[in-house]
């Protein structure tokens, strides 16, 4: 295929504001699928579960444009779908590194919103040529007006904005024209410098064919049996497989310059292949130039995952690479809790990006975990001038060593209608955030700006802000920096044994509340035993808070029917005995779904 008539887009929106539906209703335009059944590029289970986009897709589409020459007319389109969620903004820029257009995507229900202008931001920073359509036309519900001028509030023209319905079909054929005739073809491929390169964007690992890399090639073409280099991890092979997906896997015999597909590298250390790294035929005496590809992801969330049974260390360690390799966002490094044995500390995102990847443990892997509270990375400065950084409240050192604790912060914007603006202030202002102003859109429209400590956000804000606003509230934040501030380790006993995975670092002047709240919680979710159980939380030697689940109770007099009073005596009095003994050594089996809910506020 000449690069002049290749067309790398993807398309990028809010969540659920129908990018995977469009895409279906593109793939039987193009003849590619007769029909679309679901979202057809959502394949993983948890995508079709949940209603949401986790990982990118890249597919390929031949399209034919009228009123043309047979010979121009042949156009091959590489659609790359994307997820919305903010917690998987780092997918969004791979894509978007492979392309050179982006369909933004407007839900004509919901109009212009923070997913929305967050990814118009990364589209337009990377020069791409961006095509502005409102979805969901066919709906009573829509203000196609109301949407436009806010597409044009955003810098569009009016006669450049498309509408279509992504369910019924109306008016995508006019936007797959239009992708052919406003995005430009790749670029590099003008270039003549002897180099064959392509940016590796996704990869996943194959147990026959080793580690699968999706690339859009850069410079040259790719053929089956050439050996090939990864510029980052020096590693050397031979191509075993190469070929595209149209929505499933086809095998070629080359990939040229401007194509999206995959490689088969053959490789089976799944370490060597990096989302974001060159891969290129070697030549002698010829230096390559990597390919600039996207920011790394940084994580801010962090929980340690251990399994529940202590067997399955090695295969946790081994679904955790596999994970890694694929989701270049997720990290792990092993650390050991005494009471719980070995385990991981895993960096995510966000708790979706967190809870996303437990699933896919427990469902692709078949191991069961158990997961530690979620935390922030904080920075710590010693008496002796040490500097540390510490990503979980285990490893939080004695307090009289330190001299200072810093938290990271996170700027924050939350847009918003102004009916929920009072709400969204206070739930704001509850969680020590610092107002930085406000920025009208409309009549109606809003967005509100904050400083707001990150931990602050992580745990349950997303949810809290849903429910206050009835579901017309987004935000999205980037950290900034690292402030001091004044932190406290709350350890959580159970039965008066240590339960490392719950203990958690808050606000010194929170302390007392904070544990109170988590004791409470955890009386309501711990099952009761057959003896009493005391939930206490302390802070050092001192015990802040305290509650205690009363026992099952027994009826082991029903059976009798009369005679005297003392028989019932002594059947209760060997009954208490026996819960003072279960009290000495019987063990509290914790719930798995304890560790998450106890965060809940």
């Amino acid at each position: 295929m000449n690069y002049k008539n290749i067309r790398n887009f993807s398309i990028i929106a809010h969540i659920d504001h129908g990018k995977s539906t469009l895409a279906d209703r593109m793939l039987e335009i193009t003849g590619v699928v007769k029909k679309a059944e679901g979202q057809l590029l959502d394949s993983m289970e948890l995508e079709q579960e949940r209603g949401i986009t986790i990982k990118l897709k890249a597919v390929r589409m031949p399209y034919k444009k009228k009123n043309q020459s047979e010979k121009d007319a042949k156009y091959q389109l590489n659609i790359i779908d994307t997820p919305g969620h903010v917690d998987f903004g780092y997918e969004v820029s791979r894509a978007l590194a492979a392309c050179e257009g982006a369909v933004l995507l407007v839900d004509a229900t919901q109009g212009v919103q923070a997913q929305t202008i967050v990814n118009f931001e990364k589209a337009k920073a990377l020069n791409l040529k961006i095509i502005p359509v409102l979805n969901k036309i066919d709906l009573p519900s829509a203000q196609i007006e109301e949407t436009m001028f806010q597409l044009i509030d955003m810098g569009f023209s009016e006669n450049e904005i498309l509408s279509v319905s992504a369910k019924t079909g109306e008016g995508v054929k006019e936007l797959l024209d239009e992708i052919v005739d406003k995005i430009p073809p790749p670029e590099t491929c003008s270039k003549d410098t002897g180099e064959t390169k392509a940016l590796v964007f996704d990869s996943y690992y194959d147990e026959f064919r080793g580690v699968i890399a999706f690339v859009k090639v850069e410079e040259g073409e790719f053929k089956v049996n050439s050996e090939i280099e990864l510029f980052a991890s020096k590693t050397k092979s031979r191509i075993v497989d190469l070929g595209y997906l149209s929505p499933n896997e086809i095998k070629d015999k080359t990939l040229s310059c401007g194509e999206v597909g995959f490689i088969a590298t053959g490789l089976k250390d799944i370490a060597n292949v990096r989302v974001g790294d060159t891969i290129f035929i070697p030549k002698e005496d010829q230096k390559i130039t990597p390919i600039p590809g996207y920011k790394e992801p940084v994580p801010v969330v962090f929980l340690s995952f251990y399994p529940a049974d202590s067997s399955d260390y090695l295969k946790l360690r081994e679904a955790m690479e596999k994970l890694n390799l694929s989701d270049a966002a997720f990290t792990f490094q092993p650390e050991s809790i005494g009471a719980i044995g070995k385990g991981f500390r895993c960096g995510f995102l966000g708790l979706l990006h967190a809870d996303i990847i437990q699933e896919r443990i427990e469902r692709e892997f078949d191991i069961e975990v158990i997961t530690t509270s979620p935390s922030v990375r904080y920075e710590i400065v010693t008496t002796k001038g040490e500097k540390k950084i510490i990503n979980s409240a285990t490893e939080f050192p004695d307090p009289t060593t330190l001299k200072e604790v810093k938290e990271p912060w996170a700027k924050l914007d939350i847009y918003t209608t102004s009916k929920y603006m009072s709400a969204v202030m206070d739930l704001c202002k509850s969680r020590r955030a610092i107002y930085i102003g406000t920025d009208q859109f409309d009549a109606t429209r809003v967005r509100v700006s904050y400083e707001i400590p990150l931990i602050e956000i992580i745990i349950d804000f997303y949810d809290k802000l849903k429910s206050i606003s009835s579901g017309y509230a987004s935000i999205d934040y980037e950290v900034l920096d690292y402030r001091s501030t004044d932190v406290v380790k709350i350890d959580i006993l159970v039965a008066g044994d240590l339960i490392a995975p719950l203990s958690q670092l808050v606000q010194r002047a929170n302390a007392q509340q904070e544990g109170k709240r988590i004791v409470s919680k955890l009386k309501e979710l711990i099952p009761r035993q057959q003896f009493k159980v005391s939930i206490q939380a302390a802070i050092g030697g001192k015990i802040i808070a305290r509650e205690n689940i009363s026992p099952v109770r027994k009826d082991v007099t029903g059976h009798l029917y009369g005679g005297d009073v003392t028989r019932k005596m002594k059947l209760l009095e060997k009954q208490k005995k026996g819960k003072k003994r279960m009290k000495r050594f019987g063990k509290v089996d914790i719930p798995q779904n304890v560790f998450w809910k106890v965060m809940e506020r």
